[in-house]
């Protein structure tokens, strides 16, 4: 099932009442295909490590597996830590604080929520965030 097939060519307007049912559904079936597509390209990953390692004999060919693996596991880190924030969007979905900034309470935009479905802040809040970060690295 690809991103496509989960659409069905409707898209969230702003004309709609936000977070109705059609849209909360459009994000559900929309964070779930990409977790499916994460798992999938995880396992994929994981059956080419396990023959990749089979397979090296001398050492040199070793020595590069491990930095391969080591980038790899860094990889998985990320993907573990992305369906963490998918589940934590499908949970808001259903407790009804889906789409709203945790900041603010205002509606995130609907093209943001399109681009990023995990975003938990409005863009305003996310700039006014990472500023804040950038002040407190500077230092």
């Amino acid at each position: 099932m690809s991103m496509a097939d989960t659409t069905d060519a409707y898209k969230p307007s702003e004309s709609e009442t936000f977070m109705n049912e059609r849209q909360r559904d459009y994000f559900r079936r929309k964070l779930l295909a990409w977790k499916e597509e994460i798992l999938r390209e995880s396992r994929d990953t994981l059956a080419a490590l396990q023959t990749e390692s089979e397979n090296h004999a001398d050492v040199a060919d070793r020595a590069s597996s491990e930095t391969d693996r080591s980038i790899e596991l860094r990889a998985r880190d990320r993907q573990r830590k992305l369906i963490s924030k998918i589940d934590a969007a499908l949970s808001r979905i259903e407790d009804g604080t889906y789409g709203y900034c945790e900041e603010t309470g205002e509606p995130i935009s609907l093209k943001r929520l399109d681009a990023r479905p995990i975003a938990t802040l409005s863009i305003e809040a996310q700039e006014r965030h990472e500023r804040r970060e950038r002040v407190y690295r500077d230092d």
